[in-house]
């Protein structure tokens, strides 16, 4: 069609519009204009009217009165009006609009016209906007036209038995013979569609995917003839002799091959062939290349051709494009825990990619960085880590400082630098670690009891340099609460000692109680270590009551909870034999106990020495979470007993799939809330399931009705039931304010 010289003059015009104000006004004058050209009837300018609607949709401006006009222009007998027609009922209506079945014979009338630009027209708009009921209504003259003489038919048919198959998946059967067929084509316009109509065909049906195995061997030779074949500058991009066609090849043979031996026997030979013999100094080789990688690691590939394809990625690498290297890597992440050794080749180049300008990268290169971390590289790579954690973006740094803490715990090749690599992140970023990096590096200190003089010191200097980062002070407060009687002896062979004396390390403490930038938390650190101290040092017992003393006005409540616990110590308990056992140091964390969370979740309970009472260590209350400490259970009835102080929800119980937690919900001074909550990780429901609680005659107990008595399956459900503490006397308990909470699981 002539390009309508009205159509130009309306473009111009509301190009020139000034204000957004402006340009509507001109819109809808024309669509008044539009809609009086439509209400006269055949005059030959409908066409016209319609295109000018067309640009108009295209501007954002309503134009859903054209819709009838689309239809009555597809029945024209004219060519030019039935174009116009087309591509309107492909912008203005879709399978949603009742239109839309009214175009359904007009289109079947013309996939048998004469006229293959015709055909093709109808081609087109069904593969566009074509629901399923006109799917399912000219799915056999699809299958027909896929038959047809004519190239530039067959492309188009090939294409929209694609979508016919994506909205009616039951009509794949109906095209597979076809599809086979066209794979002899020579047309390269063909065997692209003939290869997209196969691969949708295969990913729907298993039947019909080994079935197109044995195409194998012709899609290789297909293959083969595009990579060997001479110039031809119809398909030649960038020196690669149609690209799309080999990566949509490519993509097939990886789905023909998953999983195969002999479909992937009868490709390796080829694969290996395209990725020694494509230049990827191109765009369009790095994609065949990328495509043929893909390939390689999906099928059951040879070992050498594998270790071919990790050096193709490593090669990406080195390009200059940033999104072929962040492809590469992304590739190389997938494939590093299966090819480890050959991924490893590349570690100094994956390395160097830490230092690139984009953060997406960097990101990907961190992540390809931490997998290929092992026993044998642990140092080195620990080295580069710790480099770009000092310079890392801040996004970055919580999953650099976790990526580190993870693999120091696997590979750390000893004691000593795991607790210096772990300080070493603190010092740099202490502020982007994880709530349960502190509970873990406690715990590893107090296993390494010949390492205790080194790390007290070493945080003790840290801790007078540097007070900003939190999680370092809580640590170093915790360690010189426990061990500060090492750092007062000043005897110290793995590093230079420093005389330091009391008031030095009271100094320090106080200082982190009085810094603005100590959070509550840290202060409750340091508090309960100025306390631990008391039973430490000698000289200057009478500051730290002084200290303590005034915290027991703070405005902090947890703060203030456990100064006036620890002045009572003082008071009503000033005998040193006494202070000394609730004050003496903490023993050494089992990784798996409640209350230390280390992303293992494993630990079965032991049976307790329950002959006497064992005091609970002040030093559990060292951080505000405290703990849930099992002190044992009965195999037959499931008999657990729990000290209960402030805590969130714990897991107390957790065997043969019934999962028990405690949760305390609210607590004052004579009263304590409690929910117990049961789930259920098994296959089967757990019926009749009661909870029976006991406590000390000095608490009075309350339990409210549980919530149900079956326990669904697979986690789908719980059983939480309230349990009221009341200790009306106030009466004094071994554990300041634990609470012993005694439980049978029937």
């Amino acid at each position: 069609m002539t390009p309508s010289v009205r159509l130009q003059e309306m473009i111009r015009v509301i190009r020139s519009a000034r204000t957004q104000g402006e340009e509507r006004g001109i819109i809808q004058r024309e669509c008044a204009d539009i809609r009086s050209q439509f209400r006269q009837g055949d005059n030959g300018e409908r066409s016209h009217s319609l295109a000018k609607l067309l640009y108009v949709h295209m501007l954002g401006y309503p134009a859903h009165f054209g819709q009838m006009e689309c239809v009555r222009l597809i029945a024209s007998p004219r060519y030019s009006e039935k174009r116009i027609g087309y591509l309107g009922a492909m912008m203005l209506l879709d399978e949603k609009q009742d239109a839309s079945l009214l175009i359904t014979n007009s289109i079947k009338n013309d996939l048998s016209h004469s006229s293959q630009y015709v055909q093709s027209l109808a081609l087109c708009t069904l593969a566009c906007m074509g629901s399923a009921e006109m799917c399912r209504d000219l799915a056999p003259e699809i299958e027909r036209l896929l038959r047809a003489s004519h190239s530039y038919i067959k492309k188009k048919a090939t294409l929209c038995a694609v979508h016919i198959i994506r909205k009616v998946p039951e009509l794949a059967e109906l095209f597979t013979p076809s599809a086979r067929t066209l794979l002899s084509e020579k047309n390269h316009g063909v065997l692209h569609g003939a290869v997209v109509l196969i691969t949708e065909l295969c990913e729907r049906n298993p039947d019909t995917l080994v079935q197109f195995r044995k195409a194998v061997p012709e899609l290789v030779q297909i293959m083969k003839g595009l990579v060997t074949s001479s110039y031809s500058p119809e398909h030649n991009v960038a020196g690669i002799s149609d690209p799309f066609l080999q990566v949509r090849i490519l993509r097939l043979l990886r789905i023909l091959g998953h999983n195969n031996d002999t479909a992937s026997d009868a490709m390796n030979d080829l694969l290996a062939q395209v990725a020694t013999n494509t230049d990827s100094s191109k765009t369009a080789g790095s994609a065949v290349l990328y495509e043929t990688v893909l390939t390689i690691m999906d099928i059951n590939s040879e070992s050498g051709l594998r270790v071919l394809a990790v050096n193709i990625l490593g090669r990406f690498l080195l390009n200059n494009d940033r999104n072929i290297r962040y492809i590469s890597m992304t590739s190389l992440q997938k494939i590093v825990q299966t090819d480890h050794n050959a991924v490893q080749r590349h570690r100094g180049t994956i390395v160097d990619c830490l230092k690139d300008q984009d953060t997406s990268v960097k990101r990907r290169a961190l992540e390809l960085s931490l997998a290929l971390v092992s026993a044998v590289n642990i140092r080195s790579m620990m080295k580069e880590l710790l480099i770009f954690l000092s310079v890392c973006p801040p996004e970055l740094r919580s999953q650099t400082a976790s990526g580190i803490f993870n693999a120091a715990e696997r590979y750390s090749p000893s004691k000593r630098w795991h607790i210096d690599t772990i300080l070493h992140v603190l010092t740099t970023a202490g502020g982007d670690v994880r709530d349960e990096t502190v509970p873990n590096l406690i715990q590893l200190i107090t296993t390494a009891s010949e390492l205790h003089c080194y790390t007290v010191h070493k945080l003790y200097r840290a801790l007078i340099k540097d007070i900003a980062q939190q999680s370092l002070v809580q640590v170093a407060c915790w360690c010189i609460g426990e061990y500060g009687d090492l750092l007062l002896k000043g005897e110290c062979e793995e590093i230079e000692p420093v005389q330091v004396t009391e008031d030095d390390i009271l100094d320090a403490l106080e200082t982190v109680l009085q810094s603005h930038m100590s959070s509550p938390a840290t202060r409750g650190f340091a508090l309960t270590a100025t306390m631990k101290l008391s039973t430490r040092i000698t000289d200057n017992v009478d500051r730290i009551r002084s200290i303590v003393s005034i915290y027991g006005s703070c405005i902090d409540l947890e703060l203030q909870q456990r100064a006036v616990e620890y002045n009572a110590l003082f008071k009503k308990y000033d005998h040193m034999r006494y202070r000394s056992a609730v004050l003496e140091r903490m023993p050494v964390m089992d990784k798996n106990s409640p209350g230390h969370t280390n992303g293992d979740t494993s630990g079965e309970i032991k049976e307790p020495d329950t002959s006497k009472p064992k005091p609970v260590e002040a030093g559990l209350l060292s951080e505000p979470a405290s703990q849930v400490i099992i002190t044992g259970y009965s195999e037959m009835q499931k008999h657990c007993c729990v000290y209960v102080h402030v805590v969130p929800t714990v897991s107390v119980y957790e065997k043969n799939g019934l999962s028990l937690k405690i949760q305390c919900d609210k607590q004052t001074e004579t009263e304590v809330t409690v929910t117990l909550i049961a789930s259920n990780s098994t296959q089967n429901d757990i019926t009749n399931f009661t909870l029976q609680a006991a406590v000390p005659k000095s608490v009075q107990l309350q339990m409210k009705a549980p919530s149900g008595n079956v326990i669904p399956a697979h986690g789908l459900g719980q059983v939480t039931q309230t349990v009221l503490l009341n200790n009306p006397n106030k009466a004094s308990l071994p554990c300041f304010r634990f609470v012993q909470l005694s439980f049978l699981l029937n």
